[in-house]
């Protein structure tokens, strides 16, 4: 029997079928961080149940959470259906869903408003923007490139995800806050969020910025994270989040 190894050459053929299947960037590369951590910490040895049940084995032995565990198990185990070597995939832990989140986990309005006040102390206005901006609209970070001077003008964003299309109306005084920053920062079309070097912003960036000023606003960092901003709009706080 041919021994199962992994090569860089299956796994550029694996991110090929990712990208053929309109996998966004960001899912192609955890896909790919993913099986590499496996490939590495595999050091060579063929690709067996057994090797792959030790893989999960050692995940849970580290300071990772479940839902950490079963992303890097989803990724392989796709990676090993894709090459034909199925009979080696694993099944993810058991997580037992939490019917409400935990309080002490939520960010509320009042631990929103302080994140801005230092986010605008600290004369980081591209982040206030960034803050208003996923909280009164509810993107996700992987959105905030649809956030153009074109969408701005037309006071919507049109999102195009995994072959589907919705649209995000933008609040008008919104609107003209980020067209005044556009301005300010001579950008006359495409995305308004963008790097000194002209590039977009990246979500790892974005989570970074935010995180940077926790202690400054006096929030915990484990409740600063993009999507609890986009919980806010979810609770009915979006309509009446300060701009």
């Amino acid at each position: 029997m041919e021994k199962r190894l992994l090569s860089p050459a299956r796994l550029l053929e694996f991110a090929r079928k990712l990208q053929e299947d309109e996998r966004s960037s960001a899912t192609i590369e955890n896909y790919l961080r993913h099986i590499r951590a496996f490939a590495v910490w595999a050091g060579g040895r063929p690709v067996t149940k057994e090797l792959t049940a030790a893989w999960k084995e050692h995940l849970t032995g580290e300071a990772y959470c479940s839902g950490s565990v079963n992303t890097m198990l989803v990724s392989l185990n796709r990676f090993l259906g894709f090459l034909g070597w199925g009979d080696c995939a694993v099944k993810t832990l058991r997580v037992q869903r939490r019917l409400f989140r935990e309080d002490s986990k939520e960010l509320t309005r009042a631990e929103y408003e302080r994140l801005v006040a230092a986010a605008q102390a600290s004369g980081r206005e591209r982040l206030v923007l960034l803050l208003e901006t996923i909280c009164s609209t509810g993107i996700r970070v992987s959105e905030v490139k649809y956030i153009t001077v074109e969408a701005l003008r037309q006071g919507k964003a049109e999102i195009s995800l995994k072959g589907k299309i919705r649209t995000i109306l933008l609040p008008g005084k919104l609107c003209r806050k980020l067209l005044k920053y556009a301005k300010k920062q001579k950008t006359v079309s495409g995305e308004v969020f963008l790097t000194r070097n002209g590039k977009g912003i990246s979500r790892k960036q974005i989570w970074a910025e935010m995180k940077s000023i926790c202690a400054r606003a006096k929030v915990a960092v484990t409740k600063v994270f993009p999507h609890n901003l986009r919980h806010l709009l979810s609770c009915g706080c979006g309509g009446q989040v300060r701009l």
